[in-house]
């Protein structure tokens, strides 16, 4: 039994070593189409980053919104990390929303852009 668990664990560790560093591809948008004065849901998804170091902020005009949600860490194959991170928000006139990424040392933000 120690035997299939140490094969286990070397291939686990083979895949981290053989995975490539890659930034992150990020969509930010809501689940229903964006209206001033109607409640919504905020929705980051960040897929395809490799290692696994990323933090998701979602930001009301810079601001981090409380009660975000956030979805396991999981993977895909070739070891390419996927992560979503969602709040309820109700859209108004003038105001920014957006997601915030950490992934290693780079930080990006992303704007959210209500189709209206």
């Amino acid at each position: 039994m120690k035997t299939v668990l140490s094969a286990i664990a070397f291939c686990v560790f083979l895949g981290f070593i053989n995975a490539k560093e890659s930034p992150p591809k990020v969509q930010v948008y809501s689940r229903n189409p964006g209206e001033h004065g109607k409640d919504n849901t905020l929705i980051c998804h960040v897929s395809g980053f490799h290692p696994p170091d990323i933090s998701i902020q979602l930001l009301k005009n810079g601001v981090e919104i409380p009660d975000a949600k956030q979805t396991d860490l999981a993977f895909e194959q070739g070891w390419q990390f996927h992560l979503t991170k969602s709040v309820g928000f109700t859209p108004a006139s003038g105001e920014e929303y957006t997601c915030r990424v950490r992934h290693l040392k780079n930080l990006k933000t992303y704007t959210w852009e209500p189709d209206m």
